[in-house]
């Protein structure tokens, strides 16, 4: 006898990378930086010369508006684009000479968030929900299954 497991082990699996790679980004990078936002304005690295305010502003999305899309599941893919691309940045740009072991951490986050990005956030989201919703109300209007 094959039981269904609900849910689905792939999707258990999506909830903890989108939960624990949002809350480490968040925890560790993004929240340190909002809550002392004027310490930071001052130690902030501006590798695309942007200055430092829209840099720290950026950042601040990157690391505390987007995990938290992505901890929802809400955007998850598209919300993972902008914390790729700061945490290659940082990486590639800000400490290059950084070895792989102490770059770790942000590699890691790379592995986590890249992953999201290709797999999306499985069905235990927002997103998902939403979707439900969208083909319910297609099926209830007498939508066709293609």
């Amino acid at each position: 006898m094959n039981r269904m497991h609900w849910p689905p082990r792939p999707d258990l699996g999506l909830l903890c990378l989108r939960l624990f790679g949002a809350f480490m980004l968040l925890a560790v990078h993004g929240l340190p930086k909002a809550l002392h936002f004027r310490e930071s304005l001052l130690t902030i690295e501006d590798p695309l010369h942007l200055g430092a305010y829209p840099t720290l502003l950026a950042a601040i999305a990157a690391e505390v508006f987007c995990p938290l899309l992505i901890a929802l599941g809400w955007f998850t893919r598209l919300a993972c684009l902008p914390v790729i691309f700061l945490l290659l940045v940082a990486l590639l740009f800000v400490h290059p000479e950084w070895t792989l072991e102490q770059g770790q951490f942000g590699w890691l986050l790379i592995a986590i968030f890249l992953s999201l990005a290709i797999a999306g956030p499985g069905r235990l989201s927002v997103d998902d929900h939403f979707a439900r919703q969208r083909r319910r109300g297609f099926f209830l209007a007498g939508g066709q299954r293609s």
